[in-house]
């Protein structure tokens, strides 16, 4: 039986929920995912040429994975597709042949990214739909996530926007079926050596017809529930973490016990979590119990060893959280509100200068920033600092978080130097610039946004 609704009204609908969210905004230069399947190809026909739809400005971008020995044929089906609906196209190849979906995954994503930077969009589109939803929850479910997880895909992760998330598969056919459209087939979707083509084919279709007619939409919601519980936590955890902290100095936070003590044990190991993550440490489900459990028996004079160099000690009344990792040499820079200011700081024996302000940082000085960039002043949680890396540093990008240690590795950043490049993180912990290599997701600024200048200069080793 078909999922979804037989009706025709699908720009109608698209554009309806388009408007209810803002965005992508009538003029915006979008940069669209096509694949030359059949989801990717609705997608930029309706952009194109659906009558309710705002007016975008498009560019197509299509990555060659090599995974098949003719799928040099489909980066030319876009092409001629593109060009005779009049969008610009960009098209990519991997340097190499991609074997795993995991890698073919990172390097499109890569692509798409270098070429709204390069083509200067706002936004980047992609054309995953609620069966892929489904197929994405059940997929996790399998593998043992937790509640996170369920989230299944958002709809937007930075710049990246997926508007046709809460339309099913069967409603896209009709759609391209009712303009005459075409698209190619791929036939590595019905390898199975592929997790989710056995999900697609067999798994959710099993359900449907033996345990659950309503299987997917039930996956759907589940998706959608998880993401509403996370939201909740995202509201309520900063405060819940800050009520427990007494200090926090830079690789040390030290945490009242009878304030942690009086959560629950599933609100304490939220708690733990965020703590950790501000000294670099992730901590899996096993890590979780066991931090847990010692905070609530562990004697006063104890400790236990958690990841990344960490250590979990009680003294007395208060559980102290330190990093051995931390250079006790490094002189750091704490940038504390708003406004105008220059500082020095060291990075495990590197001298820096800093620079920062509303207005744009002078070019002209013999001795000034040698890197820039611009953040959007709304989303910058004070203070900033400048600090070294540290192991599990992560740094959110359009596609999803990165560890540092990855991204200096992919820029060649020989390992010696690696321990000396600076990191600017926010007053929540998060990764804002790699300078030289990469800013974070989010802090782009929007057109009409305060701005704050930031830019830094090497002095030489100490």
């Amino acid at each position: 039986m078909s999922v979804g609704a037989d009706r025709g009204d699908l720009p109608a609908r698209l554009a309806a929920r388009m408007t209810e969210r803002g965005r992508p905004a009538p003029g915006d230069r979008v940069v669209v995912a096509v694949s030359g399947g059949l989801d990717s190809t609705v997608l930029l026909h309706l952009l194109r040429f659906g009558a309710a739809l705002p007016r975008l400005d498009l560019v197509v971008a299509h990555f060659d994975h090599r995974m098949r020995p003719e799928s040099g044929d489909d980066a030319r089906w876009v092409a001629e597709l593109a060009a005779s609906w009049d969008v610009p196209v960009e098209v990519g190849v991997a340097t190499e042949p991609l074997t795993t979906e995991q890698s073919a995954r990172d390097a499109r994503y890569r692509f798409l990214e270098s070429v709204r930077a390069r083509v200067g969009a706002r936004w980047i589109l992609t054309a995953h739909q609620a069966d892929d939803q489904a197929e994405t929850v059940l997929f996790r479910i399998a593998r043992g996530t937790g509640l996170a997880g369920l989230r299944g895909i958002p709809a937007r992760r930075g710049v990246l926007l997926r508007p046709l998330l809460s339309f099913w598969r069967d409603e896209l056919e009709r759609y391209a079926a009712s303009v005459g459209l075409t698209s190619r087939v791929d036939p590595t979707n019905a390898d199975p050596r592929f997790a989710r083509n056995a999900i697609r084919r067999d798994l959710i279709p099993g359900l449907e017809a033996a345990v659950a007619p309503r299987a997917r939409r039930s996956l759907v919601r589940l998706a959608r529930l998880a993401a509403r519980e996370e939201q909740a936590w995202r509201a309520v955890l900063p405060e819940l973490v800050e009520r427990a902290i007494l200090e926090r100095t830079d690789g040390r936070i030290v945490v009242a016990r009878p304030v942690l003590l009086g959560y629950p044990p599933s609100v304490r190991a939220r708690v733990m979590r965020s703590l950790l993550r501000r000294l670099g440490c992730s901590l899996d489900e096993a890590g979780t119990v066991a931090a847990v459990a010692f905070t609530s028996a562990g004697a006063s004079g104890r400790g236990h060893l958690l990841p990344g160099g960490l250590t979990l000690s009680r003294e007395f009344d208060r559980f102290v959280l330190a990093s051995d990792q931390v250079s006790r040499a490094d002189a750091l820079l704490e940038i504390p509100a708003v406004g105008s200011g220059e500082g020095r700081f060291e990075v495990s024996g590197r001298r820096l200068g800093a620079w920062w302000s509303l207005d744009a940082l002078p070019r002209d000085e013999a001795e000034g920033p040698t890197e820039r960039e611009t953040f959007a002043l709304p989303r910058l949680i004070f203070p900033l600092r400048f600090r070294g890396p540290r192991p599990g540093d992560r740094i959110r990008l359009s596609y999803g978080s990165k560890k540092l240690k990855k991204l200096m590795g992919e820029a060649r950043i020989p390992l010696s130097e690696r321990p000396s490049v600076p990191v600017l993180v926010d007053g929540a912990e998060r990764v804002l610039w790699l300078p030289g290599v990469v800013r974070g997701a989010g802090t782009e600024p929007a057109p009409g946004e305060p701005i704050f200048h930031i830019g830094i200069g090497d002095e030489g080793r100490a």
